[in-house]
């Protein structure tokens, strides 16, 4: 199989593996005195050491979570709910996009039921979203901004620094889900430049399940799941093994950044050649702006489900958009928002590569590709 799906979940690094491994012998509770609990909790605490020296803010200012998901929920529901008037009319206004993960967008619906006004930015035919829309979209009641930092179907990047210095001029805060972003782009808090930010260890070869959200010190949290660990932001017994495999992955992800998007960009050029000299297939998403290991293309006049179907059956692994949406009918809301009509969604794929993808698996699937369009627009 050649697996181009890297933005759905990434191989575990295999020296991630071996740490895993080895923390699993670990059986203590970490919030145990004794001596068993107090080894568990150093190496949670090196985990998160790893984590926080690779986004580049202080231990504290991490909470370590189950993964991207419960990461943007705590951001986005924890900073409404701590920062929403006890009366009044309104409770808080928020603004993100209709671009967002359905993790953000699932959040925001949370928040109408509970009274909260949301207001969805609409970006441009590439994907982008433009600072001054969000300047134009904040009100006297906004108390957060949410802007991905890279978009997980059509890896179009946003300019989360410019975005982030308007909301703090209006003194409002910003998180931004980096879950597509950290380990392929810059996206230490610097870089980033928000007040929240949430990363997932399964996009950057570290094991599923586990995440964090950095939280910038004097920010007010209402906890989701209250409970003594985590600064009482979120309860349960923490995930050893996969935070400290998660710790030696971001470790590693900073450490190769740069060569491995390098790499990442020369295969991707490379693919996108080879996909957009195949007849009516069009690329989606920013030509310039976009995540090193993203190609998301429509195949005009193709059956979508026989496109994915046929690639699979001749051995490789692609997405028909986010893997949060496998099995679902309804076309891709990303694709929509950018101007797909549905038939041209619901025939678009995304490529993405990775830290172990290799010139020839790229030159294998392109022909697969050409052969699986074919077969698919037979079936029309």
């Amino acid at each position: 199989m050649i697996y181009l799906d890297y933005a759905a979940t990434t191989p575990l690094d295999p020296a991630v593996r071996l740490g895993v491994e080895r923390v699993l012998e670990v059986f203590g509770n970490p919030s145990s005195a004794h001596a068993a609990g107090r080894e568990a909790r150093n190496l949670l605490e090196e985990g998160r050491e790893r984590v926080a020296r690779a986004l580049g803010c202080k231990p504290r200012e991490l909470i370590l979570t189950g993964g991207g998901t419960e990461s943007d929920a705590l951001a986005i529901q924890g900073v409404a709910l701590a920062k929403a008037p006890r009366s009044g009319v309104s409770r808080g206004h928020i603004v993100s996009t209709r671009l967002e993960h359905s993790a953000v967008l699932t959040a925001l619906k949370n928040l109408e039921r509970l009274g909260f006004e949301t207001t969805l930015l609409q970006p441009d035919s590439t994907g982008m979203i433009y600072p001054e829309q969000v300047a134009e979209a904040l009100r006297p009641d906004t108390i957060l901004v949410s802007v991905m930092a890279v978009n997980n179907e059509i890896g179009t990047i946003y300019p989360a620094k410019d975005i982030a210095a308007i909301c703090k001029s209006r003194g409002v805060l910003f998180h931004t889900d980096a879950v597509q972003a950290f380990g392929t782009v810059p996206s230490q808090v610097e870089d980033l430049g928000a007040d929240l930010i949430s990363i997932a260890a399964h996009k950057f070869y570290g094991p599923k399940g586990v995440g964090a959200l950095y939280l910038r010190k004097g920010i007010e949290l209402f906890p989701l799941m209250p409970g003594k660990q985590e600064q009482g932001y979120r309860g349960g017994t923490e995930n050893l093994p996969a935070v400290y495999g998660m710790g030696l992955a971001a470790e590693k992800a900073l450490s190769v950044l740069v060569e491995e998007s390098q790499k990442l960009l020369n295969l991707r050029q490379q693919l996108e050649t080879r996909l957009l000299g195949v007849p009516d297939v069009q690329l989606s998403g920013h030509p310039t702006r976009r995540s090193p290991k993203h190609i998301n293309v429509t195949v005009k006049g193709a059956d979508g489900e026989g496109l994915l179907l046929n690639l699979d059956m001749m051995g490789v692994a692609v997405s028909s958009g986010s893997a949060c949406a496998s099995g679902s009918l309804e076309p891709s809301h990303v694709l929509m928002a950018i101007g797909r009509s549905k038939a041209e969604a619901r025939a678009s794929v995304r490529f993405s590569i990775g830290r172990f993808t290799t010139e020839a698996e790229i030159e294998a699937a392109s022909r697969v590709f050409a052969r699986a369009v074919d077969r698919s627009r037979l079936a029309v």
